[in-house]
C-alpha cells in the first residue's frame, strides 16, 4: 500500500431544511389556524480516528466531503427530517489544519477519538411558530441556514514510541525486521525505504512499544534533500530515538555520519535535537580487528553516549538493546507520573 502522509481536501455540512408554510384545512374548520413544520438540521461532517488505518491515501482519491441537507418541513406541524452526518475515518495522528488560515483544528491522536469539523445549519422555523394574538395567519417560514464548508490540510504523524534514524544503508530496516514482526523492503543499497514503517516490539517483562522505521537521512534533509522534512516529521511524537549508524566504515566516518544526522535534527527544530538518543553500532560482523571496534567505542564514550554494540543481520545484541529501550520507555512512564 502506497503511504501517503498529507492531503487536501474539501468538506461541506448540511444546509437546513426550510421552514414551512401551512394552515389547517379540515372539514367544518374552513379558517384554521398555522401548521407549518419546521426544517431538519442539516448533517455534520465528522472526522473521527482509528487505528485500522495507516495512510491517508484514500483522500488522494476521494477529495469532497458533504453531508446530507435536512429535509423541509411540512404541514400538520410535521419537523423536517434530519440530515445525515458525514464520517470520515482517519489515522490516528492525523492532524487536521484549516487551509487558509493555518489555523489546527484538531489533532486526532486515540482510537476513536472524534472531532465535528463542519457543523450543519439549522432548520428554519415553519410558519406555525410565529403564530400569536396579533397574527394568527402568518404566512411566512425562516429558510433554513446554509452549513458550514471548509479546505481542510490533513497532516499525518506517526504516533511511535521510538524512532529509528540515521544515513541510508545504515541497517535501520533489518533492525527493525529483528525487533518486531514487520517486514520492510531490504537490500544492499541506499534509499531501500521510502516510506516510514511501522513494528510492535512485544516482550514478556516490559510492556510492548512500537517503532518507527523513517527512510534515511542525508545532509541538507532539514531543508527537504531526500524528501527529508516529509520524514522528520514523523519522529517529532517519538519518545526516543535510535540512531543506527554503519560502524564499519571506521571511526572517523562514524563518528562524522552521527554529527551530520543530530546536524539535521537541530537544524529542523530543537525538539528533535534535545530527545533522548540511544547509539547503536551496526554491523559489527563486519569489522574484522578488535582494535578498530574498540576505536569506534571510545569515539563515542569521548562524545558521552551511550552505545551499543549489534549486527542486525545476525541478530547479535539485538536482544540486549531490546530491553534497554524497554527499561528506558518504562522509566520515562514512572518519571512522567511522578
Amino acid at each position: 500500500m502506497k503511504f501517503v502522509d498529507e492531503a487536501k481536501i474539501f468538506i461541506k455540512a448540511g444546509d437546513g431544511g426550510r421552514g414551512c408554510v401551512s394552515f389547517r384545512r379540515e372539514k367544518y374548520i374552513p379558517k384554521g389556524g398555522p401548521n407549518g413544520g419546521d426544517g431538519g438540521k442539516g448533517g455534520d461532517v465528522i472526522f473521527i480516528a482509528t487505528n485500522r488505518l495507516h495512510s491517508l491515501l484514500d483522500f488522494k482519491f476521494h477529495q469532497h466531503f458533504k453531508a446530507k441537507k435536512g429535509e423541509h418541513g411540512k404541514g400538520s406541524n410535521k419537523h423536517g427530517k434530519n440530515g445525515a452526518d458525514c464520517l470520515a475515518y482517519v489515522p490516528v495522528g492525523t492532524i487536521l489544519r484549516e487551509l487558509q488560515a493555518g489555523e489546527i483544528l484538531a489533532d486526532l491522536t486515540a482510537d476513536g477519538e472524534r472531532f465535528v469539523v463542519a457543523r450543519g445549519g439549522i432548520g428554519g422555523l415553519g410558519n406555525a411558530r410565529f403564530a400569536s394574538p396579533t397574527r394568527q395567519a402568518p404566512r411566512y417560514a425562516q429558510p433554513g441556514q446554509p452549513g458550514e464548508e471548509k479546505q481542510i490540510l490533513l497532516d499525518l504523524k506517526l504516533l511511535a514510541d521510538v524512532g529509528l534514524i540515521g544515513a541510508p544503508n545504515a541497517g535501520k530496516s533489518t533492525l527493525l525486521s529483528k525487533l518486531t514482526s514487520a517486514k520492510p523492503k531490504i537490500a544492499d543499497y541506499p534509499f531501500t525505504t521510502l516510506t516510514p514503517n511501522l513494528g510492535v516490539v512485544e516482550s514478556e517483562d516490559y510492556h510492548p512499544f512500537v517503532v518507527a522505521d523513517i527512510p534515511g537521512l542525508i545532509e541538507g534533509a532539514h531543508a527537504g534533500l531526500g524528501l527529508g522534512m516529509r520524514f522528520l516529521r514523523h519522529i517529532e511524537r517519538t519518545r526516543l530515538l535510535v540512531h543506527v549508524i554503519d560502524a564499519s566504515l571506521g571511526p572517523e566516518e562514524t563518528i562524522k555520519n552521527w554529527q551530520k544526522i543530530n546536524t539535521e535534527l537541530s537544524a529542523y527544530g530543537p525538539a528533535l535535537a534535545e530527545k533522548t538518543q540511544v547509539v547503536t553500532l551496526n554491523k559489527i560482523d563486519l569489522i574484522m580487528e578488535d582494535d578498530k571496534l574498540k576505536a569506534v567505542k571510545a569515539a563515542f564514550l569521548e562524545k558521552g553516549c551511550p552505545v551499543y554494540f549489534i549486527s542486525a543481520a545476525i541478530g547479535k545484541g539485538v536482544e540486549e538493546l531490546k530491553e534497554a529501550l524497554a527499561r528506558r520507555l518504562q522509566q520515562d512512564e514512572y518519571e512522567r507520573k511522578d
